[in-house]
């Protein structure tokens, strides 16, 4: 399947916005290893208000790489514009608080695959929570043993 969706995916985080935002714009080559993701990534900039990197994987038996350019927006926004082989992306991340010490991820793709056997919205959506689900557990972790 080729062509364009969107897809929305929403996390409650047992940790301060201020928290969470440092972590999760803390761009490393092996944050994918959070997630359980062979993906391999290549730093290739980090700046107070842009990561670029690269991302190395394999997809239907084949190598496939894209970039990835990451504009911060403090205390609690970023974006993220992904050119790959297999697929274009957009992606929109807004932290909100959700208490005294929870916050609200919401995240935004406009994806545009450009291969055939692409996910459907559906799996995408799914696979994309799954990932984020494991990240939470980490940033979580992370959280209490910073306290």
């Amino acid at each position: 399947m080729t062509g364009s969706r969107t897809i929305h995916v929403s996390k409650i985080i047992n940790a301060p916005v201020r928290f969470v935002y440092n972590w999760c714009t803390d761009f490393r080559e092996d944050d994918n290893k959070l997630s359980g993701s062979k993906t391999r990534r290549i730093m290739l900039q980090k700046t107070k208000r842009r990561v670029v990197y690269i991302s190395a994987f394999k997809w239907t038996g084949r190598s496939r790489y894209g970039v990835q350019i990451v504009t911060l927006r403090p205390p609690n926004r970023w974006h993220l514009d992904y050119f790959g082989e297999e697929a274009d992306e957009i992606g929109d991340y807004r932290l909100t608080k959700f208490g005294p010490r929870r916050t609200r991820l919401d995240m935004t793709f406009k994806e545009e695959y450009k291969i055939s056997g692409a996910p459907t919205r559906k799996e995408e959506t799914k696979q994309t929570s799954e990932v984020w689900g494991r990240y939470v557990a980490v940033l979580e972790r992370d959280y209490a043993r910073s306290k």
